[in-house]
């Protein structure tokens, strides 16, 4: 078992909500900083975005702050350089398209990721049927392949999708891009759906906006994804300070 896992499962195990922030690597000079900050206002996982010209899954605030970010001169090493320099007590995953990936090298990334102390991906255009290649490239490495299940997942493709992701499992809660939203739309029954199939953690993404949403997400969820509401303060001039608080909100609503 892979540490991103262990650590999901140790939480898991003590009764706590796992809490992942997602930050858009190079949006800001001080974007590190957010991610420390995040760790301090009580996240148990950071997810990192690894900026790509063509998304698939992103909405338009994640999509200006990938834009912003590819304009400063980010890039899969930058992301990786600036990473390998920081000591963070919890696991980083990074989330970013497939294309990014084949164009370094399948074992050239997975070797850039762990050096980095990156210990899972989330490829949202990889599908399982083509993804034995990357995870073959990441077996030997410490390095989890985390896949996404989807409101219109048919029960058997959730069952071949279960089998394939390490660390956990992304429950989508909704059929759209990143966003915002004002309910937790079908993350119940896609968490459902995926326990029913599985044993690994189970956390909630799209469009968990607020810290009552974390919350009732949480209620079937072993915790929630949050990226939009934190990137649209970034994007709006938020400090690193600003992200804690943040974060901090919405660990207490988890507790």
């Amino acid at each position: 078992m892979k540490s991103l896992e262990t650590h999901l499962r140790a939480q898991r195990a003590a009764g706590v909500k796992s809490l992942v922030p997602y930050f858009m690597a190079g949006l800001t000079p001080d974007w590190v900083q957010h991610v420390h900050a995040a760790v301090a206002g009580g996240a148990s996982a950071v997810e990192i975005g690894l900026p790509f010209s063509d998304p698939m899954i992103d909405g338009v605030v994640i999509q200006e702050a990938g834009l912003r970010s590819l304009a400063s001169g980010t890039t899969f090493d930058t992301t990786c350089s600036a990473l390998g320099d920081q000591e963070l007590a919890v696991p980083l995953v990074a989330m970013t398209y497939y294309n990014i990936f084949h164009h370094y090298g399948l074992r050239a990334s997975a070797r850039r990721l762990q050096d980095a102390g990156i210990s899972g991906t989330i490829v949202p255009d990889l599908s399982v049927e083509e993804a034995e290649p990357w995870r073959e490239a990441c077996h030997d490495g410490d390095v989890s392949t985390v896949f996404l299940v989807a409101p219109s997942t048919p029960p058997e493709r959730v069952i071949r999708i279960v089998a394939m992701s390490e660390g956990f499992v992304y429950a989508s809660a909704r059929m759209a891009v990143t966003g915002q939203a004002e309910t937790v739309g079908d993350a119940p029954d896609v968490v459902a759906r995926v326990r029913d199939a599985c044993d690994l953690p189970v956390l909630a993404g799209i469009g968990i906006a607020t810290p009552a949403l974390a919350h009732e997400a949480a209620q079937s969820a072993d915790g929630v994804i949050v990226g939009t509401a934190l990137v649209r303060r970034i994007l709006d001039g938020a400090s690193p300070l600003d992200t804690e608080r943040a974060v901090a909100e919405f660990r207490r609503a988890l507790a």
